[in-house]
């Protein structure tokens, strides 16, 4: 059964999620280096079937753009050129980066791991954003 790929863009780091197969879970994946992006997403549908990639979307507290909006926005975009058989949806990500701090101060993450380990805490955003768009499904 194919997944669901999550994406939490950022300028430098991008966190990944991927469901398991019956598309219950949201586990995270990876965090790579955002220009390798494409690549990455590339190799990875060329091993596991991906039916749907799901970008989260960024925005202010009252729901306007924020200054990476247009970043993910454009990177939409390039997902839809890249990988046409995909679908390509947008998730609401505000909270998610507070959220998985909070997730990994609770499954007793120490401060100093957690500062050194900046790429868990992207690839723990990306599963909430998954998670988040399964439960909408």
């Amino acid at each position: 059964m194919p997944r669901v790929l999550a994406i939490d863009l950022g300028t430098k780091r991008t966190g990944l999620a991927v469901t398991d197969p019956l598309k219950m879970l949201a586990n995270p994946l990876e965090t790579i280096e955002t220009f390798k992006l494409i690549d990455f997403i590339k190799a990875y549908i060329a091993k596991e079937e991906v039916d749907t990639l799901v970008l989260g979307l960024p925005t202010k507290l009252n729901g306007k753009d924020n200054e990476m909006t247009p970043k993910v926005m454009a990177m939409k975009t390039k997902l839809e050129k890249n990988f046409p058989s995909q679908k390509v949806e947008l998730v609401d990500e505000r909270f998610t980066s507070k959220m998985a701090m909070q997730s990994m101060i609770t499954m007793g993450s120490k401060k100093k791991d957690r500062r050194e380990k900046a790429g868990n805490l992207d690839k723990v955003s990306a599963a909430i954003i998954l998670q988040s768009y399964l439960e909408r499904q």
